[in-house]
């Protein structure tokens, strides 16, 4: 009985992620030979406070981003209003 687990920082709509157990089950069916009933598929999920990315959370990388963005968006305004 093949197990996969895969571990993703939350937010990602329910939609999504049972489409990508789906096609794991699928692919693992195809290239293993396993049955497919036999297959299982773990997501947990995880806060991006409790996701670390060197000395940073995912959190505050997600919003060093945001703020980038924001500044870029501020500048290119102020250049068009000149």
């Amino acid at each position: 009985m093949p197990l996969v687990q895969i571990t993703l920082v939350q937010g990602r709509d329910d939609a999504v992620v049972t489409e990508c157990m789906r096609e794991v089950a699928r692919t693992v069916h195809r290239t293993l030979g396993a049955p497919l009933d036999s297959i299982r598929v773990v997501v947990t999920q995880v806060p991006g406070a409790h996701w670390g990315v060197g000395d940073r959370t995912r959190d505050e990388i997600d919003a060093a981003r945001r703020a980038s963005a924001q500044a870029a968006q501020a500048a290119q305004d102020s250049q068009e209003q000149a």
